[in-house]
């Protein structure tokens, strides 16, 4: 635990530090301390992050079956070992110590908390019973915390995933993977058991638009096109002047067109015919539609179907938009899950928040109208990209903090007590932050838990403000 030091008192070699806080230690926020501490010398800072572990979406977002995506974190730990770099956990900002708080004890405050929240369809029967978010439902066979409960019902034949990202085809992948497969990833044991007794051997896989303005990349669809014992279904039709098009997407698109193309409308060769007609699951993309309903059993109390809306396209290309046909269709369904996009929440009523975009208002992650606070991560720019995408963002928030620091916009003169006075905060308050060698005892006993059974980890739960005790006492 971190030693709290409550007399404010600091050397004078101490004051010279120009004192950074981060706020969230997901890939924005481990990225944004690589860079400040590689660029300045003298620069000390801290992350503090609401769970008691740390590493955010590569932790609780990656697909199991892609760990080499989690090789990332080796890069965070060595940033985390630097000996001007420390981790505080279990320290929720915004309810445990206020961004202005944080804002008095350090020269620079950097947002850095991701997008937390779920875009809702907004259509009748939401909330019922088999409907999930996407990030939810990630969370849940990822071991966060806040989705331990989650219990999805899987007893259903057919499931319906409403967007066509990477996201949507990491749920389909799980849903249908052999269980050999995820008996050897990082997947918690709950869900593990929750799919070895699912009953779902359908999943489509459902988008407002056309396969030429599909979310997803390539890698994604092609592990799908590859998935043991599954056959792709797609309908001919919705690929109707697809070909022609070719010529003018760029290389990424084109490829990955060609091969939802060949997919659909090419007559496989006799090994993968023979493969395809043996595989007892079946996924698809859908094209053009929109959920306009989410159907209720006769007892009104969970999902039963999806009604979907027919689109047409209006335009061409990434601009193409999807205009209602006044077509309805429904689909028979017990497994709702709407993979539309994250969002980020604010966590303080004085941040400048776009609620329509989900973003903190900010000029190249500088906070408008709050000198010394910044931005980075999706928080700044919503939720886009893969993880390179989030290290050149968070690295461009580092350059204009050091930039300010630099020019003297940012006045790192002035003495500021940075975590000691935040540790008299949080002890105040019975807060017990987790440090990163505490995080790597939980590590260690996860590793060796893992390798018992033959996983390359098996993560422990973690709850709220105590959860951390059971870790330690491991």
């Amino acid at each position: 635990m971190i030693e709290i030091i409550s007399s404010g008192v600091l050397s004078p070699g101490e004051g010279c530090s120009p004192k950074v806080c981060i706020v969230g230690s997901g890939p924005a926020g481990f990225y944004t301390a690589q860079q400040l501490i590689k660029a300045r010398q003298d620069v000390e800072v801290d992350i503090y992050e609401r769970l008691p572990v740390p590493f955010g979406l590569v932790r609780f977002g990656v697909a199991p079956d892609h760990p080499e995506v989690k090789n990332v974190i080796n890069t965070f730990t060595q940033t985390a070992r630097q000996s001007r770099c420390s981790f505080y956990g279990n320290v929720d900002v915004g309810t445990d110590v206020s961004v202005e708080e944080l804002r008095q004890a350090y020269h620079a405050v950097v947002l850095s908390y991701g997008a937390e929240g779920n875009r809702t369809m907004g259509v009748p029967g939401e909330d019922l019973a088999g409907v999930h978010a996407a990030k939810d439902f990630v969370g849940w066979y990822n071991g966060l915390p806040s989705c331990r409960q989650l219990r999805p019902d899987l007893s259903s034949e057919t499931a319906v995933i409403l967007g066509q990202g990477n996201v949507a085809l990491d749920v389909a992948r799980v849903l249908l993977s052999p269980l050999d497969i995820l008996k050897m990833t990082d997947i918690t044991q709950p869900a593990l058991e929750a799919l070895a007794e699912s009953q779902v051997r359908r999943v489509l896989i459902v988008g407002r638009r056309g396969p030429v303005q599909v979310a997803c990349t390539v890698k994604e669809v092609r592990e799908m096109v590859n998935l043991p014992n599954a056959r792709p279904e797609m309908v001919g039709a919705d690929f109707e002047g697809v070909a022609e098009a070719l010529k003018d997407l760029p290389r990424p698109r084109k490829r990955l067109t060609e091969l939802m193309l060949k997919t659909a409308l090419e007559v496989p060769g006799e090994k993968e015919q023979q493969r395809r007609s043996e595989a007892s699951h079946a996924w698809g993309f859908r094209f053009f539609r929109s959920p306009v309903e989410i159907l209720a059993d006769p007892e009104r109390s969970r999902t039963a179907g999806i009604r979907l809306a027919v689109n047409r396209l209006e335009g061409s290309g990434e601009g193409a938009r999807a205009v209602l046909t006044g077509e309805v269709e429904d689909v028979t369904c017990g497994l709702v899950i709407s993979s539309i996009g994250y969002k980020s929440l604010p966590i303080d009523p004085s941040l400048p928040f776009d609620s329509r975009k989900a973003i903190v208002l900010n000029n190249m992650g500088r906070v408008q109208r709050a000198a010394g606070l910044y931005c980075s991560g999706w928080l700044k720019t919503g939720p886009t990209g893969v993880i390179a995408t989030t290290m050149n963002n968070s690295f461009d928030t580092a350059r204009s903090l050091v930039e300010d620091m630099d020019l003297g916009t940012l006045d790192v003169s002035v003495v500021k007590p940075g975590s000691q006075s935040v540790a008299a905060l949080l002890e105040k308050r019975g807060v017990k932050p987790v440090t990163f060698s505490d995080w790597e005892k939980i590590d260690r006993v996860e590793l060796s838990r893992g390798e018992a059974v033959g996983k390359p980890r098996e993560k422990l739960s973690v709850t709220d403000h105590n959860g951390h005790r059971q870790e330690m006492a491991l």
